[in-house]
Order: structure tokens, then C-alpha cells, then sequence
């Protein structure tokens, strides 16, 4: 795999003005928004992200959020303090083995030398896959399904949340919502790719 082959965003040189960060504007407040590559179904980044997802290629997604954490560290406006991947319903982690987005942000944590954290957000219901349903319906399967276990942990932190692929922003938009129900808490999001619909 040619990494530089792959069809990039650049998103990293304007990470508060971007694809991304726009799709969230008037939504929910985030600082800065990375994605690496433009998805598209049948192409190539289409089939790294199923490599990773449902064949567990745990190491391409490592090798995929190191590179992330590459671009983020050349364009940091701001230092992170902590990554949190999105999780996935116990249900849902257990029938496939892992968490995509954890196996992501163990590689952003690795470059970025900061601490990964996966127990202080959770899941809380077992929501149909996102993969065939349109915007509306995507941001009603996801509408609180995420709560906070241990606040604490993220207080007054800068979170870098983590997922693989953004595609209309309704998962990481009522997870970034959870997170700013914590103190002090500012929130960046990464993902691998940004799908264009």
C-alpha cells in the first residue's frame, strides 16, 4: 500500500475550517477537525477501512492512525491532552473481537505521546449499523446513546475523539455532545477518513 497514492484531504492545513469542522458547525462545538483520506465507496480507502473492520487488520489500523497523528503533529494549533476512541456497544465488540476506533487511536496516542483513554464515555444501547441509512435516520440511531462513566478522568482536558470514518457526523456528534457535558472539556475529532456523499 502507497500511502501517498491515496486520495488526502489536506484538512490538516485548516483544521478549524475544513469538510469536517463545517459539517459540525451549528451542531456541536469542536476545536479542530482531521481526516485523512476522502472515502468513496469501491475505492480504495473503502477497502483499508473494511481490511481493518472486518478482517481484522489490527496493525493497518495502528499504521492508518499513525499517520493521522503525523499530519496532526505538523499542524497542532493546540495541544491535546488525552484520545478517546468512539466505542462500540459490549454487544457489538464482542462479535467482531475489537473496536476499530481503539485500534486507531492506539496509533494517534503512539505518535502523539498522549494517553489513550477508552472507560470514561460508553455506548449505552446497541444501535443497527449506520452503513445503509440516510442522514436523518443515521442521527436518530445514534440520538443519547452515549453517556459518561468517569468524568473525572477528562476534566479540563482537550479530547481527541477518534473513528474511522465521518460521514454524515451523527455518531460523533452526540459523543462529542456527551463529552462537553464534562467540565472544561474541549473536543477535537480524527478519523482515518471523511466520505463524500
Amino acid at each position: 500500500m502507497c500511502i501517498r497514492r491515496l486520495p488526502r484531504t489536506y484538512y490538516e492545513r485548516c483544521p478549524s475550517d475544513n469538510q469536517v469542522s463545517i459539517l459540525m458547525w451549528g451542531r456541536c462545538k469542536i476545536e479542530y477537525a482531521y481526516s485523512l483520506f476522502f472515502y468513496k465507496k469501491g475505492e480504495t480507502v473503502q477497502r483499508l477501512l473494511h481490511e481493518i473492520k472486518y478482517r481484522s487488520n489490527k496493525p493497518l489500523g495502528t499504521e492508518l492512525g499513525r499517520q493521522v497523528a503525523k499530519t496532526i503533529a505538523e499542524s497542532q494549533r493546540e495541544e491535546i491532552d488525552v484520545v478517546v476512541p468512539i466505542p462500540l456497544h459490549p454487544k457489538k465488540e464482542r462479535k467482531r473481537g475489537f473496536n476499530q476506533a481503539h485500534v486507531i487511536a492506539q496509533g494517534i496516542s503512539e505518535v502523539l505521546c498522549k494517553p489513550l483513554i477508552d472507560s470514561a464515555v460508553y455506548r449505552n444501547t446497541h444501535t443497527a449499523s449506520q452503513t445503509r441509512k440516510g442522514r436523518y435516520e443515521r442521527w436518530q440511531n445514534v440520538e443519547n446513546i452515549f453517556n459518561v462513566r468517569a468524568p473525572e478522568q477528562l476534566e479540563g482536558k482537550h479530547v481527541l475523539l477518534v473513528d474511522d470514518v465521518i460521514t454524515t457526523g451523527s455518531t460523533m456528534e452526540a459523543c462529542i455532545n456527551q463529552l462537553r457535558t464534562i467540565e472544561g472539556v474541549k473536543v477535537s475529532v480524527a478519523s482515518i477518513a471523511y466520505a463524500v456523499l
